[in-house]
């Protein structure tokens, strides 16, 4: 009796910071403002972003711990596992829906955005390492890219962007 009193009062807490950790602490879709190394970022209106498209440096990023198999979490809480494809942007609302198209090959690459970043002058997205190798500049670190928004939120929250055929697969 005493050994499953103990092994209850243990078990639950555990279980309960795992469901909290892997829950989103958003509604719907985040455009609050926020500081990084004392630099403000205010992220576009859903209006704004509905329209967004922008041609720039992509990079990736690689956040692996525990030997690659899970990564921290994300601005809105979630964990990337090694194999998923998403990015971060700095300031549209996230999450959001984006076709990248490297402009040096001409592959195309539909993903979710759930992070912020990236904090290096003169890049416009960060990708995970998966979606670097699938538009073809993992090895280079770099590439120029084309970002066109395709749809703001999740669920009953989400905004399509207006003329913008929108699929999306993930793998």
């Amino acid at each position: 009796m005493r050994f499953a009193s103990v092994l209850a009062l243990v078990a639950l807490p555990t279980a309960l910071l795992f469901v909290s950790c892997g829950s989103p602490n958003y509604k719907g879709y985040q455009t609050r403002s926020y500081n990084i190394r004392g630099q403000h970022y205010q992220p576009l209106s859903v209006e704004s972003a509905l329209n967004y498209s922008e041609e720039g440096i992509a990079s990736w990023y690689d956040e692996s711990t525990f030997f690659g198999f899970r990564r921290g979490n994300t601005s809105l809480g979630e964990r990337v596992g090694r194999f998923d494809i998403s990015g971060a942007h700095k300031t549209l609302p996230i999450p959001c829906r984006v076709k990248v198209t490297n402009l040096s090959n001409g592959k195309v690459l539909k993903m979710r955005l759930n992070d912020r970043g990236p904090f290096i002058a003169g890049r416009i997205i960060d990708v995970t390492p998966r979606a670097a190798s699938k538009l073809g500049f993992k090895d280079d670190g770099l590439t120029r890219v084309r970002v066109e928004v395709l749809s703001i939120g999740d669920g009953q929250y989400e905004r399509k962007a207006p003329g913008r055929k929108f699929w999306f697969w993930p793998f």
